[in-house]
């Protein structure tokens, strides 16, 4: 499955981005959310998403790369995400915010910086209905893939299987044909793709390509 970012397109034409996403065959859309302190860069909030929210039916996969996602949990809820993703790094109250997330009706996902471990979100597997893998240091698209990211997805794969959970494995940053069978092979079920989708004259065609090398 794909989830193309908007962080990718131009924010100009955004519902035209929004639709380019829909017509390709992606099931999900994904917004990086950034408060310029967290990460170093700032992007837009949950008016941004609600004002898209009737543009297209495709799953809004909403990114909180931001300080205290506790206190903003409600607002984009309320905006049309469907899933929402929250660092584990971003706040001391990982679990409370997850469940925050399924109180408001969306699947909750936690998210790993690269230099983040596994082992850090062992007690959240449980609850999760995503993993977000980041693969390159967040807050900027057109980065190149952290090659010992790939670890990371083997290991989660690895811990669903022995422990029967359930969560889907996203992976964000560097990603395009180069690499994307490679990760799916390693167990990724959802690829996050910005500069590499939007680069594509041919988007559709880009991903079909991608999904008949699996």
């Amino acid at each position: 499955m794909f989830s193309p970012s908007m962080l990718g397109g131009d924010f100009s034409r955004a519902a035209e981005a929004l639709e380019a996403i829909s017509s390709s065959g992606a099931e999900y859309a994904h917004f990086d959310v950034m408060d310029g302190s967290f990460v170093p860069e700032i992007s837009f909030g949950a008016k941004f998403i609600s004002d898209l929210r009737p543009y297209s039916k495709v799953i809004f996969d909403v990114h909180l790369m931001i300080n205290r996602p506790e206190d903003h949990i409600e607002r984009f809820a309320a905006a049309g995400a469907n899933m929402i993703s929250v660092h584990a790094e971003s706040t001391n109250h990982l679990w409370r915010v997850l469940n925050l997330i399924k109180e408001c009706g969306a699947d909750c996902s936690v998210a790993i910086n690269p230099g983040t471990p596994v082992s850090f979100i062992e007690p959240v597997l449980p609850i999760v209905d995503y993993v977000l893998v980041m693969t390159v240091n967040p807050g900027w698209g057109g980065q190149r893939f952290i090659p010992q990211c790939l670890d990371k997805i083997k290991e989660l794969d690895s811990r669903r299987q022995d422990e029967g959970y359930s969560y889907l494995i996203e992976a964000d940053g560097g990603i395009g044909r180069s690499n994307a069978k490679t990760l799916f092979d390693a167990g990724l079920d959802i690829a996050v793709m910005g500069s590499a989708f939007f680069a594509e004259d041919d988007k559709a065609s880009f991903l079909r390509e991608i999904e008949e090398s699996l």
